[in-house]
């Protein structure tokens, strides 16, 4: 089986003065969490779509949901962890509880708060995970990355053309992730966030699938005003949901 997993588990600290966590804050009047759903209702692959949250939030999360898309039939809530590996393993604890598991079953991880991801870019992350068991969305870095071990002075600076700046979605084979994080000690599971670099340490193929520049993720209030922007576009906002989900 083929299932959707949304993060949401930010608390907005870089959104600054806001009663809300960052993916219920409205982008054109509608939570940006819901934009981000809907792009994943549109892909008939998915079995089903798993939006993970921290406790307190399940219910706001439930009545958000029922308020502007209706029916939760392919949409389950499930409690969130303190990280972001943990809130993957509550996902996958809870598709192995309720769903089972087979060795052919995938996830798609995305930020609550990118709602910008195009229906090319599920098909692609499906397709790479099935076919490589790993794969991690990414843009070409446009700017010239440096490295500073010190934060204050120079250590490297990496060959631009080499380099890839990583968005969301990051799609895994359940049982090569779960196999993956289970064999971290904690060391490693205090200093490894990303999901992708896990399978990348323990000798599995991370696939690259092609990102777009305006996947971006909402994280400050600039990055709001952007993301309004562009979602009143002319081109944008003229389209079919489903051709702009096609894009």
């Amino acid at each position: 089986m083929i299932y959707g997993m949304i993060l949401a588990g930010g608390n907005g600290s870089r959104m600054g003065n806001t009663h809300l966590p960052k993916q219920f804050l409205t982008l054109d009047d509608t939570p940006i969490l819901i934009h981000t759903i809907e792009k994943f209702l549109l892909n008939q692959k998915l079995d089903a779509i798993l939006i993970l949250v921290p406790e307190k939030w399940l219910n706001y999360t439930g009545d958000i949901i029922k308020k502007y898309i209706g029916g939760m039939d392919k949409i389950k809530l499930v409690k969130g962890g303190n990280t972001r590996n943990e809130t993957i393993m509550s996902g996958i604890a809870y598709i192995e509880n309720t769903f089972g598991s087979t060795d052919e079953d995938i996830i798609v991880t995305h930020d609550s708060v990118r709602p910008f991801l195009t229906h090319r870019i599920i098909e692609d992350n499906i397709n790479a995970a099935l076919e490589f068991g790993a794969c991690d969305t990414v843009i070409e870095a446009i700017d010239t990355i440096v490295e500073s071990k010190n934060n204050e002075t120079i250590t490297d600076i990496p060959i631009r053309e080499k380099m890839y700046q990583g968005q969301t979605p990051q799609s895994f084979n359940i049982k090569t992730l779960k196999n993956a994080y289970e064999s971290l000690n904690e060391e490693e599971r205090d200093i490894l966030s990303d999901a992708a670099k896990i399978c990348l340490l323990r000798g599995h193929t991370v696939k690259l699938v092609k990102g777009e520049v305006y996947n971006i993720k909402i994280t400050t209030p600039y990055d709001l005003k952007v993301a309004e922007a562009i979602i009143k576009d002319s081109t944008y906002a003229e389209r079919d949901p489903e051709e702009v989900a096609t894009v």
